[in-house]
């Protein structure tokens, strides 16, 4: 416990200040409760068996008066203590939250092929609640029952040293060391249990994110009852994992209230054999119940601590993975760049499989570049290496005869524009997601880039123009409308290199037309590169790359390749056949 309680109490750090106020407040509560109501219990009732007299009535009623002082002041103070406790707790988990967040958005696409989102998504909700609850709910036992037990155990060692009788009633506090020992054992099951229900969870995220984003098709193919039946084997195995952790949480509880039983048990024994007097016995029952109780509630923090130790060794396991895309400690200024590109000898591979070997090429300024091949020929990761989405294993790409990795990754991907085949809007107005080209563009230079797109006329047609909102991922508009969104976004950028993931094979042929008349408008005076899956969207191309497994194996003008390359004939013979 204490390992899990120190690396909570170094969360708490920037927050000391009102920690050891909340904990200074609660120690307060803790010795009125401990000691305070105990001595005043012993008084009270030591007057009432001996048969006070009337002169004892003014003495009672002071006596009396105190427990509303006393109870206000453990209300008050309790009520500080957690307060603050919470203010520290929460402020901590919304930086943690903050931390993962903003660490998740420099990770290099390399770190998603290997993670689940659902399984990320649970980690920056679930596991954080789950150290939510445990730096604020248990907050108040954190600051208040170690107090309480110090001031009980004061309160038996003060009657200790006044009555000879009362030190045999302290055999009863032997059973406590007891508590250490299952205490200790169970958190450590409940430990593992509950990093496993965590992972649990994070399946279940994980198939309930797929799920949603898969709408159309599990209706398509009729899969709502697979999809039922699976989500329901999650939910199975989360509940099992549930259980469990709710077994061993609380199973503590009882352990303590049995061996405390044992203890009261015993000291009603040894009090009434030593004869010890009524008061003397009624404040050290008091005390006796004050120490058993704290240690009680500390063991239930014990297992809070350690299910929210476990989520935060999950959220730091995110925070741990390295941001393979170095920042340059002396970056290049990328005002001037004009748009040559230069691959030498550039590999590249995802884990073992290799994606690009010895890619070698010269894309001059104001070229159009097609990527042509097989699928998985190498063509996406060509383009992704320019904006320096990964980083090549082997070999140099170089922008201007600069090497890219010379530039600050936020300046170089300043200067490339994507259009992408699916383009992916935000749950925001149209008019912003065309900002996202240039977040300080005014309105009006919103509306010149979705007129050069082509988009203004079925923007003002909408309810309420560029203020309509798109739906997530942009499900309120056709996908024509979304792809020339995604232009005028280009537009509105204006960099000097453009990069097309076939941005219009997904479309009908009216919407095709209509974008391929922007796109021509965008790439005009750009190096651009298209990558091509449809031999129609090339005909301007001045010069075409052919890819197969990873490699270039040819390039030149379509004339010059379907003449001497087989596989650029064959791809393109079977296109137009």
């Amino acid at each position: 416990m204490l390992k899990d309680l120190k690396l909570f109490l170094e969360l708490l750090r920037p927050y000391k200040r009102r920690v050891r106020f909340a904990l200074f407040i609660g120690g307060v509560a803790g010795l009125c409760t401990g000691a305070g109501i105990t001595l005043g219990a012993e008084k009270l009732f030591g007057i009432v068996l001996n048969g006070g007299s009337e002169r004892d009535l003014g003495q009672v009623i002071l006596i009396a008066s105190i427990f509303p002082i006393l109870f206000v002041t453990i209300g008050v103070s309790t009520f500080l203590s957690t307060y603050h406790l919470n203010h520290a707790g929460l402020a901590v988990i919304r930086d943690l939250r903050a931390e993962l967040f903003s660490h998740i958005q420099r990770l290099p696409l390399a770190f998603f092929q290997t993670k689940k989102t659902g399984d990320l998504i649970a980690r920056l909700t679930a596991d954080t609640q789950a150290m939510q609850y445990a730096l604020t709910i248990t907050g108040r036992d954190l600051a208040i029952a170690p107090l309480t037990f110090l001031g009980a155990v004061a309160m038996l060692a003060y009657k200790g040293w006044e009555h000879d009788g009362v030190v045999y009633i302290y055999c009863s506090i032997a059973l406590l060391p007891l508590v250490i020992f299952p205490v200790r054992k169970l958190t450590q099951k409940l430990g593992q249990k509950a990093k496993a229900q965590q992972e649990e969870l994070s399946s279940v995220t994980n198939d309930l994110s797929q799920n949603l984003g898969a709408a159309k098709e599990v209706r398509a193919f009729n899969l709502q009852d697979r999809e039922n039946r699976r989500f329901g084997e999650r939910l199975e195995e989360l509940f099992s994992s549930q259980m469990k952790v709710v077994k061993y949480t609380f199973a503590l509880s009882p352990i303590v209230e049995i061996i405390s039983s044992i203890g009261l048990a015993s000291a009603f024994v040894i009090g009434y054999y030593k004869g010890v007097s009524g008061e003397v016995f009624i404040a050290i029952f008091a005390a006796l119940y004050f120490s058993y109780s704290p240690i009680k509630r500390i063991s239930y923090l014990a297992g809070e601590l350690k299910k929210g130790a476990e989520s935060l060794k999950r959220i730091r396991e995110i925070i741990a993975e390295p941001n393979n895309i170095e920042e340059p400690e002396k970056p290049v200024s990328p005002d001037s760049i004009r748009g040559k590109i230069e691959f030498r000898e550039v590999s590249f591979s995802y884990g073992e499989s290799p994606a690009l070997v010895d890619a070698s090429a010269t894309i001059e300024t104001g070229c159009v570049c097609a990527l042509v091949g097989p699928s998985g020929a190498g063509k996406s990761t060509f383009a992704n290496l320019v904006p320096r989405f990964y980083d090549a294993n082997k070999g140099q790409t170089l922008l201007d005869g600069i090497a890219i990795k010379r530039f600050r990754t936020t300046d170089l991907r300043r200067k490339i524009a994507i259009v992408s085949q699916d383009p992916v809007l935000f749950d925001d107005t149209i008019a912003e997601n065309i900002r996202l080209g240039r977040l300080d563009a005014t309105d009006e230079e919103v509306r010149e880039a979705a007129q050069q797109a082509f988009a203004d006329d079925f923007i003002k047609e909408q309810s309420e123009g560029y203020d309509t909102i798109v739906g997530e991922r942009g499900a309120r508009l056709s996908g024509g409308q979304k792809q020339r969104i995604a232009i005028a976004r280009a537009f509105l950028r204006n960099a000097p290199i453009l990069i097309l993931d076939e941005a219009t094979s997904a479309l009908d042929s009216e919407s095709e037309r209509k974008v391929q008349d922007a796109l021509n408008k965008l790439v005009i005076g750009k190096t651009v590169l298209i990558i091509a899956h449809r031999f129609s969207t090339i005909k301007n191309a001045s010069k075409i790359l052919v890819f197969e497994q990873g490699k270039i194996i040819d390039q030149g003008s379509h004339a010059e390749l379907y003449e001497r390359c087989k596989l650029y004939r064959s791809l393109y013979d079977q296109q137009v056949s």
